[in-house]
């Protein structure tokens, strides 16, 4: 486990709840997917799941991503802390979980009631089947490690969240997402919605270059130069991406070795785009490659880029 900062070591595992509605004409998956639902959905989910947190922890649980499987939704979780991930298979097992989901769940789609079938697991593993044996499921969640960063769907579904909050336009005694969670999701909003706007172009050799998303060119290039230093390379992309951790390039040197350097570069840069999305950008990887001496491969990059011709 890696060192938080207090230093002492962080906790982190993820596993996903499965949701389905017991009744006909409830679909959730076809609910998320309508724009007039998805805000509000979003919201009973959080605020059910802020339920197993508590307010002076500073263990964090987080929707990474919601995946829609008719009829199911599958939420993807991030736990931050021992105790806490505790406290969540408690209500899960009890079913105060279930209980809160489907008061906040049946309030979002004006329903009078409503009932969940709901099933946990942890990669392969059904943790349903273990929940007796609290040690073993926090072992199985504790060792599926999450691969990435929030959705930025999910920062946009926050964004409209805040707005209504804003505007006073919520409803009136809704419940809210517990602080710690509501800090986290603010503070995860601000970061990805400020900074790309505030980097459209970035300064490469006294000229500028305008910034964008990594394709599919830039992976080829990338892993036909780097050459043995891909692993430098991913460790200072680190800094912007927690999935390149040490464990993350080590995996991703033992199960591409057998294919190359050139393989194992490439899913080094798929693995960075799947976690940050658009903000796996070319000024990241730029930097990353001139803080190892790359200079040349960088050069290379930028030539595919679309120079700027006004001023920053």
């Amino acid at each position: 486990m890696a060192a938080g900062q207090n230093g002492h070591e962080e906790w982190v595992g993820s596993a996903y709840l499965f949701l389905e509605s017991s009744l006909d004409k409830v679909v959730l998956s076809e609910a998320y997917a309508d724009p007039k639902k998805k805000v509000a959905l979003y919201k009973a989910l959080q605020t059910a799941l802020s339920e197993s947190e508590s307010a002076d922890s500073p263990d964090v649980l987080e929707i990474l991503k919601i995946h829609c499987s008719d009829p199911q939704l599958v939420v993807q979780l991030r736990f931050c802390g021992r105790p806490l991930c505790g406290r969540f298979l408690k209500a899960y097992r009890e079913g105060a979980l279930r209980t809160a989901l489907q008061r906040c769940i049946a309030s979002a789609l004006a329903q009078e009631a409503l009932r969940l079938q709901l099933e946990l697991r942890a990669g392969a593993e059904q943790l349903d089947t273990w929940l007796t044996d609290e040690e073993r499921c926090l072992n199985y969640i504790l060792a599926q490690k999450p691969d990435r960063l929030r959705d930025e769907e999910l920062a946009e579904l926050e964004d409209e969240l805040c707005k209504l909050t804003c505007d006073g336009s919520g409803q009136g005694g809704a419940p809210q997402v517990a602080p710690a969670a509501s800090k986290s999701l603010v503070a995860s909003l601000i970061e990805e919605k400020s900074l790309p706007e505030a980097r459209q172009t970035f300064l490469f050799h006294g000229q500028l270059v305008v910034n964008r998303p990594l394709n599919l060119q830039d992976q080829q290039t990338f892993a036909r130069s780097v050459g043995l230093k891909w692993r430098r390379v991913g460790r200072s992309l680190q800094r912007s991406c927690r999935a390149l951790r040490d464990p993350a390039l080590d995996s991703l040197a033992y199960e591409y070795e057998r294919d190359g350097l050139y393989e194992q570069a490439f899913q080094l840069l798929r693995r960075f785009k799947q976690a940050e999305g658009r903000r796996a950008t070319l000024q990241l990887l730029v930097e990353a490659l001139e803080e190892n001496e790359l200079t040349s491969l960088a050069e290379e990059l930028v030539g595919q880029a679309e120079p700027d011709g006004g001023p920053a």
